[in-house]
């Protein structure tokens, strides 16, 4: 569920602005440790998940505002460039603020252990996390294809001149998909947290998956995007049980042979 929210993210972005937003890891990094800082400064959880991925959304406002959308008139090859340092800049950014060495990050004191399903003792957590990300992806699917903004941004993801021409702001719509990506982002990283812990390292490995979710779906399409994520977790944890070195290298065989069949992705029309 944490890799279809990531994807649903990225492929937006990607879909509406039509570049790969490389320091989507990032913002999923900085969800993390905005979090971890929230945490320690309001002393609940639960206000902290609420706040964390809030100021990642701010965030990538201002980083569409001011940094990709002078960007525009330049090119793709300014704005991949940008979103590439960008990544390093947040990287490097986490490491001067809040150091070198991760942390582990508790869940709350309701979510601890586990429930006994008959078969076997599963985390509270993760059961919250599996919920609260279905709900995430729920939610923005409704406000996607049943509210009007929703449908002006699909409408762009298939031809931004056409809602250019009915006289739709585009850079308005750029912005509100870029901020509405950095939240998923940074809400997937601010749930994953208690899970994996915090590294400065975090988010480039989440980046990868991220970008073979939305290759394999089809490039902007985000009902794919949630389908190739449940599809490549379920498989990565299946592998992981038997063969735990192949549990990585499982999520790009899977992309090929795909790919292989289905170039454009699994709901991809280009």
């Amino acid at each position: 569920m944490l890799y279809a929210l990531m994807g649903l993210g990225l492929s937006l972005i990607t879909g509406v602005l039509n570049i790969p937003n490389f320091a989507h890891g990032a913002l999923f990094a900085v969800g993390a440790y905005f979090l971890f800082s929230a945490i320690h400064a309001v002393g609940n959880f639960w206000l902290a998940l609420v706040l964390a991925p809030v100021g990642v959304a701010l965030l990538g406002l201002a980083i569409e505002y001011a940094g990709i959308r002078p960007l525009y008139a330049a090119g793709h090859d300014y704005q991949l460039l940008f979103t590439f340092g960008l990544s390093l800049i947040l990287s490097e950014g986490i490491i001067v603020v809040w150091g070198p060495i991760g942390f582990s990050q508790l869940p709350p004191p309701l979510l601890r252990g586990g429930f006994d399903l008959g078969f076997i003792f599963y985390p509270k957590y993760r059961l919250f996390v599996m919920v609260m990300a279905g709900l995430l992806v729920l939610a923005t699917w409704l406000f996607l294809e049943k509210t009007r903004y929703g449908a002006i941004m699909r409408a762009g993801i298939e031809s931004k001149e056409m809602v250019s021409l009915l006289g739709i702001d585009v850079h308005r719509l750029f912005t509100a998909a870029f901020a509405l990506g950095a939240y998923l982002a940074g809400i997937a990283g601010a749930l994953t947290a208690p899970i994996r812990g915090l590294s400065p390292s975090m988010g480039v490995d989440m980046l990868g998956i991220a970008f073979v979710v939305v290759a394999l779906g089809g490039l902007g399409n985000l009902l794919g995007a949630i389908a190739a994520g449940l599809i490549i977790g379920v498989a990565q944890a299946v592998v992981a049980l038997y063969w735990t070195e192949a549990s990585v290298a499982v999520i790009f065989a899977i992309m090929a042979a795909i790919l292989l069949v289905r170039p454009q992705g699994l709901f991809g029309i280009r």
